[in-house]
């Protein structure tokens, strides 16, 4: 007898030809994650296998609630399919356990002598038999035993936790995504590993308006969001003299507008130097004056790229509530300004013409600034498990 962790997909179990790729991604995503662990992964189109070493458990344990295209997963018993055998496992998991139970079989190996539904009633009464402080609820029962029997072996396991779901980091192709330091980006970042998009990452600095600790914050927000992948590469902006030339020639009501279309601008040419297909930011619809669906229309209209929104149509407080989950909240409300925030006018436009923004953009060299701004970007490498000191970037 050994104990060994199974592993359930989900959803990567609808993508039928592809579901081999899929699998494979995730084997590859875990054997980066476990690494440093004592673990053998085995797979299979329906399910993974992981045997381990026992003091290793909770540590692996818990870098599985880090991975990407795991529904759920149970550390069961694997034994033999003998029916003396199945029988003295279950009483030996169940002796522990208090309320009510229920007791359910799957039978996959149709030579094993004794139907699913005959067996579940045969190892239920074996322990009620034994267990007398137990008793048998079938609808919402405190407990359930499940009993899986292979073509080689069982497996018995009563407690299923909840993996994250989507897809497997790297199944789809590259996004970058705007992190300004807010709530809403990491959330968004998150949101988009979850659908299986590998993430570089774009930071906006106005050097001295905005401040080192900003910028560090910003670290520390990627670095958090490396729990879900192996690495994120950060392209650190410099985006002094855009900000002031836009602030010293501009109309100050269309600051904002046309401050968000040159970050755009800059994003596109970073994404495609660096091969991403699309560009994902934390915009929330009405948000914001910037987030208007008028406002988004006109900023948008300056890049030929797609823009994923994962939190477009989430509510502020559902935004917060992934960001306490995921751990990047208490970073994101640290009282550090970023781009976004300096310049504020008093009334930013909320329905911008687009007109109005060519007009203004006139008295910019748009075309130099940003390819300047793009060449002067400093981009370094952020893993969750280094120390990630880049105090050389001034």
């Amino acid at each position: 007898m050994e104990r060994v962790v199974l592993i359930k997909y989900g959803e990567l179990t609808t993508k039928k030809g592809n579901r081999k790729f899929f699998v494979n991604t995730l084997y590859q995503n875990m054997q980066k994650k476990l690494k440093d662990d004592r673990v053998k992964i085995s797979r299979d189109l329906s399910r993974m296998y992981l045997s381990f070493a026992e003091e290793d458990l909770d540590k692996i344990l818990k870098k599985l609630n880090e991975i990407f295209g795991i529904h759920c997963y149970q550390v069961a018993y694997q034994i033999n399919n003998e029916i003396e055998t199945i029988q003295k496992q279950a009483l030996e998991i169940m002796k522990e356990k208090t309320g009510t139970f229920k007791v359910e079989t799957k039978r996959v190996n149709k030579n094993f002598p004794i139907p699913s539904l005959d067996f579940s009633r045969q190892i239920g009464g074996l322990i009620l038999k034994n267990n007398p402080h137990l008793t048998v609820d079938v609808h919402h029962p405190d407990t359930t035993l499940m009993i899986e029997i292979l073509d080689q072996v069982t497996y018995l396991y009563t407690d299923k936790v909840m993996g994250l779901g989507g897809y497997p980091v790297g199944v789809q192709a590259k996004g970058m995504l705007m992190l300004s330091g807010g709530i809403d980006s990491p959330v968004s970042g998150y949101l988009a590993l979850k659908r299986g998009i590998q993430l570089e990452a774009v930071y906006f600095e106005a050097i001295p308006h905005t401040s080192i600790e900003a910028r560090n914050k910003v670290i520390t927000l990627t670095k958090k969001l490396t729990k879900y992948t192996d690495s994120i590469k950060l392209h650190i902006v410099p985006f002094t003299e855009i900000q002031e030339e836009i602030y010293k020639k501009c109309n100050p009501e269309y600051g904002i507008t046309i401050m968000r279309r040159m970050m755009y601008r800059i994003t596109e040419k970073l994404a495609k130097r660096n091969k991403a297909l699309a560009i994902i930011n934390g915009e929330s619809i009405g948000q914001v004056a910037s987030q208007t669906l008028a406002s988004m229309s006109v900023i948008n209209s300056v890049i030929n790229m797609p823009v994923i929104r994962p939190v477009a149509c989430f509510d502020k407080l559902e935004i917060i509530e992934i960001a306490k989950k995921i751990d990047t909240y208490e970073t994101s409300i640290l009282p550090y300004e970023d781009c976004c925030t300096i310049f504020v006018p008093k009334h930013p436009i909320i329905h911008p013409n687009e007109k109005e923004c060519i007009w203004n953009e006139e008295k910019l060299d748009v075309e130099n600034l940003v390819l300047q701004t793009v060449e002067n970007t400093k981009t370094i490498t952020i893993r969750e498990q280094e120390n990630n000191e880049f105090e050389n970037l001034l």
